[in-house]
């Protein structure tokens, strides 16, 4: 039974030199010196302080994207003991002692570093040679701009290194389908691929574009493998399933765990939050949570409620009156019903507060036991300080004439009845039975007599008579249920004191009853993803902005540092003579599959077909990959930056190789020819190097250099160097 232990234990490895030596000059080129500057860099500025809400459990929203990004953030963070105490609100500020900064920047340094090995790679599994997967790694490698944003609290390199991961992924599942189908490697590979894209997509939505490339190759793939009669109607059912498996549920299900950590990290409410719905706010801790706390959760007739605006845009407010009346006349020589204004403020006040009345009852009270508002009911809105009724009729609003005016009515004895019956209509009702619920139920009011809505106008500010409220009105036309004419019960108690002056004393305090409201995860993950894919700030020029026609010619830069006392400074900056090679190489890759393609149709073929599939694999990979990563920012209406192309730039520097090892094996026929074509290559290269090296002080920031070699350092006038006045 022992015989075994006769006979040492050996275990062999292969080792590929070559890959571990890229990965060292990666980690190296990425980690050197990276606490330094000691200083807030660019957008350092914006990502840390979703860094300190994490630490401290706050809850925000960033419109750029989906929050894995920032939690990975947020971990380096974490590992570095950082507790969230520091002020991000200058760009080149010092960071103080109890900010990790190593730990901070660890993270994307690493994914930056990871690229170079992945490039190498990717060029191996689209079954090119060494030496051309060798020079892939060594241009990502000297690549100044990759560097530069891999090396601090950014995004962009943790975005890179997922796309390449699930290309490296794909083509290694792609490569073990013939042989290895439904193997433990095989279904290794798939399952990274589509875990690897939710991770792109979870670090910014630019993933999806090669989300989608990856998932449109899959799908040629797979009907290709319809066409091949050896494989039988069960055995494409199950590839089919696999797939669908692996690139679409899995990653949906870990795009949804991002949001989960995410939501279950920040619990505690804060500024951002107030643009979230009143459910959403009320389920975290402190801010809107401390309010509710207590509320009853059912409307009942007699109940003193506040009415936030769903659309929360442009900002949130709530229905609102107060004694002041429309002026006779407007400006424009209108007229007006001269009624109490009805408004939505934006903050919290005691003139916000209503009280749902029965129309066949005098009282203002809740009844015991409560009776409870259902879809469809019939009510009043009294204004709680002023008594007086919400109303609207035929007046046309002050700042939106095909609207209604609604107003809380005054009788002035003149031949204006009252029209103030509205009708309760749930939009997110599951019955026609449904209560009226605190928080959780959207509702309409419909008024009776006309038919018109109560809506916010859309962000409409009254003028100085009205203190630049935001204008109500009656929205004749009501299809739909758009949110601006949509209200939720925010705060709430059960109204006990039918006298006014008890009554008013009784709005001003805090409620007692006990009923908890937590949101479902899903609720709350709908309304976060759509706030994300909805909320728009305000775009505005800034100094380092650019087109997307600027990046493909570097006629732009980014100074993301300089040194406060001497000529130090970090630039994103591309190498120059990487990005005009990759240029280039698009070009030629284009001219020759064209000139193919037409030569392919008369039938003459120039190359031979497997050469030919390398070639549109390739190039499918690498030059689709730049394409779907870069042509759809013409389309974009938001400020564009140069790291922007990044992800683009990294896809044509893959083509380069590509390009050059056609050319070598099927341009250059004879000996003599290929040697030069090497000579060439050789001396390209040193140029890029000779590049790398030129840019590399304000690639990294250090050394400082003097004025003459800042200047020389503007090839370009387009370029903002940035040199010190004497």
């Amino acid at each position: 039974m022992l015989g075994f232990l006769k006979e040492p234990v050996v275990v062999t490895a292969k080792i590929n030199v070559s890959l571990v030596a890229l990965t060292v000059m990666g980690l190296m080129s990425r980690l050197w010196g990276l606490c330094y500057p000691r200083a807030v860099v660019f957008d350092e500025v914006y990502y840390g302080q979703f860094v300190s809400l994490y630490m401290k459990r706050i809850f925000f929203v960033d419109d750029s994207g989906p929050p894995f990004g920032h939690m990975l953030l947020a971990l380096g963070g974490y590992l570095g003991g950082f507790d969230g105490n520091f002020l991000w609100n200058r760009i080149g500020a010092e960071y103080s002692m109890n900010v990790p900064v190593w730990s901070l920047r660890l993270l994307p340094a690493l994914a930056g570093a990871l690229c170079v090995p992945l490039a190498y790679q990717i060029l191996v599994e689209l079954h090119f040679s060494h030496c051309a997967a060798l020079g892939a790694a060594l241009l990502i490698l000297l690549e100044n701009s990759l560097i530069t944003q891999s090396r601090f609290m950014l995004l962009e390199s943790i975005l890179i290194f997922f796309i390449l991961l699930a290309v490296l992924s794909y083509l290694k599942f792609y490569n073990l389908q013939k042989d290895s189908a439904f193997s433990g490697s095989w279904w290794f590979w798939l399952l990274l691929t589509g875990v690897a894209c939710s991770c792109a997509v979870g670090v910014k939505y630019m993933g999806l574009f090669t989300y989608m490339l990856l998932l449109t190759t899959a799908g040629l793939h797979f009907w290709h493998m319809i066409g091949d009669q050896n494989l039988s109607n069960v055995s494409l059912l199950c590839h089919f399933l696999a797939r669908g498996l692996a690139l679409i549920i899995i990653p949906m299900g870990l795009y949804l765990s991002f949001f989960y950590v995410h939501l279950a990290l920040l619990y505690r409410s804060g500024p951002h939050d107030q643009i979230m719905t009143s459910a959403f706010q009320a389920s975290l801790e402190g801010g809107l949570a401390r309010i509710t706390q207590g509320q009853p959760l059912e409307v009942a007739y007699g109940s003193q409620i506040t009415l936030r605006n769903v659309l929360g845009k442009p900002m949130q407010c709530w229905l609102h009156s107060h004694t002041n009346t429309y002026p006779i006349r407007y400006e424009n020589g209108r007229g007006s019903s001269h009624q109490q204004q009805v408004t939505c403020y934006p903050f919290k006040d005691v003139n916000n507060w209503w009280i749902v009345k029965d129309p066949g009852m005098q009282q203002l009270v809740v009844s015991n036991p409560p009776r409870p508002v259902r879809h469809g009911h019939i009510v009043q809105l009294v204004h709680g300080i002023t008594t007086r009724y919400l109303n609207t009729h035929d007046v046309a609003a002050p700042l939106s004439p095909h609207s209604q005016e609604v107003s809380c009515y005054i009788d002035y004895n003149i031949s204006m009845p009252a029209q103030n019956l509205w009708r309760v209509e749930i939009v997110n009702r599951e019955s026609d039975t449904d209560v009226w619920k605190t928080i959780l139920s959207e509702v309409r009011f419909v008024h009776v007599n006309t038919s018109a809505v109560l809506k916010a106008s859309g962000g409409a500010s009254l003028p100085e008579w009205g203190y630049r409220q935001l204008e109500v009105v009656g929205e004749k036309l009501s299809k739909g249920y758009h949110q601006s004419m949509v209200w939720n019960v925010e705060e709430h108690r059960y109204g006990k004191s039918q006298e006014q002056k008890e009554r008013e004393v009784e709005l001003h305090s805090p409620t007692q009853m006990d009923i908890s409201k937590n949101l479902s995860f899903m609720a709350k993950f709908t309304e976060l993803q759509w706030k994300i894919l909805t909320l728009k700030n305000e775009d505005t020029e800034h100094k380092y902005s650019s087109s997307a026609l600027d990046w493909i010619t570097m006629d732009t830069n980014i100074a993301y540092w300089l040194h406060p006392t001497s000529g130090a400074q970090i630039h994103l900056l591309g190498n120059v003579a990487t990005w005009a090679s990759a240029n280039a190489a698009a070009l030629v890759y284009l001219c020759l599959s064209l000139w193919y393609l037409l030569r392919r149709r008369r039938k003459i073929y120039d190359i031979p077909e497997d050469a030919w599939q390398l070639w549109i694999s390739a190039g499918g990979i690498c030059g689709g990959g730049w394409a779907v990563n870069y042509l759809p920012f013409f389309l974009m209406e938001k400020t564009l930056f140069l790291y922007h192309y990044l992800p683009a730039v990294t896809f044509q520097i893959l083509l380069i190789p590509v390009v050059l090892q056609h050319l070598s094996d099927h341009l250059c026929r004879s000996v003599l020819l290929k040697s030069m074509f090497s000579a060439l290559v050789v001396a390209w290269f040193s140029w890029v190097y000779f590049v790398y090296c030129t840019f590399s002080p304000v690639t990294y920031g250090q050394p400082a250099l003097a004025l003459a070699e800042l200047r020389a350092l503007r090839w370009k006038d387009t370029w903002n160097i940035l040199i010190r006045k004497q």
